[in-house]
């Protein structure tokens, strides 16, 4: 196999699971392995590392599928070496068919049989364990095992102790090499398809509605959030140094560089200053939108790199202030988010008590600078909504953002006070799984970028 090949593959590999790498990475990785070869295994590991992840958790993944993916590189590279000069495969005593592979003693000769038949049938494009099987019947057709399938009819159909003899030596033979072929499969699916299953089962759970996960769904969704938020935090701490960077300053530039002809070795950028994020989270804890509360404060609390400067509170009739609770590490997050919910997740809840109890202790908090982020369905029990203090709020505010688990339709139906508090609003999103909460996130922190 080709160097450009090879890599190709192993670029493949790594993409699917979830790794960037970009052609011209690629395209370095190829000339890498040109330089080393092959032969010192830790040099060449070093080397395309080096070109091929970036972050820690790439390299975390890069290691696994290395040892995975070169595996068997040493010994191919060897017996392509053996065999370069030989014209045909009759001429290099390779086995010749089915038979022949299945009852060859030459481990090397069988495991190349099974990496030409892998290629043959496509197995790079493996992306679920569930087809594993499917895939080793593939490289049996590509191995000759139909030809002997003919013959061993032909051996049953005889009814003589030879041919049963002989029969029997083909079905053990094909029972082996199913074998073989399954644990290839199985190999190549943890190279080429374990990060794509993974993917799937992420843009499943980001998909599914919050309101339908039960507790094996909410175990499944914590590493997930962790890795949004990681994103959203690449993502914007990059926007933050691009936009700080400003615009150039021509004539700093020009004065620094004065001394060298002008030519611009020293440059000087004009400083743009950007608000830093300020986030106040009202959130309401009771019964119908708990679970909803969980995540959103488990996707902040994640976020905290670019969100240093936020203020949470919790409310089911009396708001309180609930940061205290959380600044806690990651893995005492559950146990400070059940204390929330016993000590206010209980009672009758009243918007309008809440908003009253945010004007009269933690109005100050507030300014020009602050997104105030409420999660809440708005159904109040019939009670003063406050529309007046909420109409102040937005007035002393950057952006008030609703987060509202129920949908449009049901807006204004029962005690829901949404459609009042709307106006007063900069964006008001259905909250309905993950997806719809990073995005949410991201336009908040858009908005400081």
């Amino acid at each position: 196999m080709s160097a450009e090949r090879t890599i190709t593959d192993f670029v493949r590999a790594l993409r699917s699971a979830d790794v960037k790498v970009s052609t011209a990475e690629t395209l370095d990785a190829v000339k890498a392995v040109d330089l080393v070869g092959y032969e010192d295994r830790e040099f060449l590991k070093t080397a395309l590392r080096s070109v091929l992840a970036k972050s820690e958790a790439e390299k975390d993944t890069y290691d696994r599928l290395f040892e995975l993916f070169f595996q068997r590189k040493k010994k191919e590279q060897s017996e392509e070496a053996t065999t370069a000069e030989q014209d045909t495969d009759e001429d290099s005593g390779e086995p010749q068919n089915f038979m022949d592979i299945a009852e060859s003693s030459d481990e090397a000769a069988i495991e190349m049989a099974l990496e030409r038949a892998g290629q043959a049938s496509g197995l790079q494009d493996i992306r679920f364990s569930t087809q594993t099987s499917y895939y080793a019947q593939q490289m049996l057709k590509e191995m000759g095992v139909r030809e002997m399938e003919a013959e061993l009819l032909v051996q049953l159909q005889a009814h003589t102790p030879e041919g049963d003899a002989e029969a029997e030596r083909m079905m053990d033979a094909r029972k082996k090499m199913t074998a073989r072929a399954i644990e290839f499969a199985k190999q190549q699916f943890e190279v080429f398809g374990a990060g794509a299953t993974q993917q799937f089962r992420e843009d499943f759970l980001a998909d599914k509605r919050i309101n339908e996960m039960d507790r094996s769904d909410m175990e499944r969704m914590k590493p997930l959030i962790q890795k949004l938020a990681k994103r959203l935090v690449s993502k914007h701490s990059r926007r933050k140094r691009q936009k700080n960077r400003g615009q150039l300053d021509i004539r700093k530039t020009l004065r620094a560089n004065a001394g060298r002809d002008g030519v611009p070795f020293d440059v000087h950028w004009r400083q743009t200053k950007k608000d830093r994020p300020k986030l106040v989270l009202i959130c309401d804890v009771s019964g119908s939108v708990a679970r909803f509360v969980r995540f959103l404060l488990l996707f902040l609390y994640c976020v905290r790199d670019v969100v240093p400067d936020l203020h949470t509170y919790a409310f089911s009739a009396r708001l309180k202030d609930v940061g205290p609770y959380l600044d806690t590490s990651l893995d005492g997050f559950e146990s400070a988010m059940e204390r929330i919910l016993a000590e206010i997740g209980w009672g009758s809840t009243d918007y309008g008590q809440a908003l009253s109890d945010l004007q009269v202790d933690h109005w100050s908090k507030i300014d020009r600078r602050t997104t105030v982020i409420v999660l809440g369905d708005a159904r109040s029990n019939h009670g003063d909504p406050r529309i007046d203090i909420f109409e102040e709020l937005a007035a002393k505010t950057k952006r008030i953002v609703w987060l509202n688990p129920e949908a449009r339709p049901l807006w204004g139906t029962g005690d829901s006070e949404m459609l009042r508090y709307f106006p007063h609003c900069s964006t008001v999103t259905m909250l309905s799984n993950l997806k719809q909460l990073e995005r949410a996130i991201d336009d908040v922190l858009m908005h400081y970028s």
